[in-house]
């Protein structure tokens, strides 16, 4: 079950939240201090934390600095009614991963926490090299190799082959490619997705015997390796 770790001292809101959030299955902890909040994630690993700026004792930029110097890199969420552009800015500053402005609607929300958890998920367990087939992602380098042969890759080709990689042998959709990918709700009316999946196979697949980036009809795409 994923844990998120709420910080808000304003018990009605985080009540709403709580619940909101129990409902979608998530596990919740909830502080209403600053004190609070960094002793618990001493203790726990968290997958999310949701903050609010304005708490009784120190400020929420306190906190997303102090989490991200002991290395805490769980996505971090600012919930505040302090929605300037000049706020928002010094929260990213301070280490957080989004920003959004009180008062809010939940769907929103969720949307995001829905975001962040899948970048997450890509980024999670990735080793220095993947290896699948004749194909070898360094990633230390963000660079890749077939069959012995250098690869060169612009870095959004890059994160489309490792989400392709980490997703090997399932077919992933263009909205799921889309949203990991580029971070953005896919529009129907963008082909942005089906360019740069023929920009990778020019680079992948062109000039090999068999190819790996395989289009399902209707569905999506899927790297797997040809069965003979």
């Amino acid at each position: 079950m994923v844990k998120i770790l709420l910080i808000e001292d304003d018990h009605r809101l985080a009540s709403f939240i709580r619940k909101g959030l129990e409902e979608q299955l998530f596990s919740i902890t909830n502080v209403s201090n600053g004190y609070e909040a960094l002793a618990v994630t001493q203790d726990i690993d968290f997958d999310l934390i949701i903050l609010d700026i304005m708490l009784p004792d120190i400020s929420g930029f306190q906190i997303c600095t102090v989490l991200r110097e002991r290395k805490i890199t769980s996505p971090l969420i600012i919930l505040s009614a302090l929605d300037n552009p000049e706020e928002k800015v010094k929260g990213l500053q301070a280490g957080a991963d989004d920003y959004l402005g009180k008062p809010f609607h939940f769907e929103e929300l969720l949307a995001r926490i829905n975001a962040q958890l899948r970048r997450k998920s890509f980024e999670k367990g990735i080793l220095d090299i993947q290896k699948y087939a004749d194909l070898e992602v360094n990633i230390a380098e963000q660079g890749a190799k077939r069959a012995g042969k250098n690869i060169l890759l612009s870095p959004r080709e890059y994160k489309l082959l490792l989400f392709l990689l980490n997703n090997r042998e399932r077919v992933v959709s263009r909205t799921q490619i889309a949203e990991a990918v580029w971070d953005i709700h896919f529009n129907t009316h963008t082909n942005v997705v089906d360019v740069y999946i023929n920009y990778l196979r020019n680079k992948i697949d062109k000039g090999f015997a068999t190819a790996l980036i395989h289009t399902v009809k209707g569905r999506g795409y899927m790297l797997k390796q040809k069965e003979e």
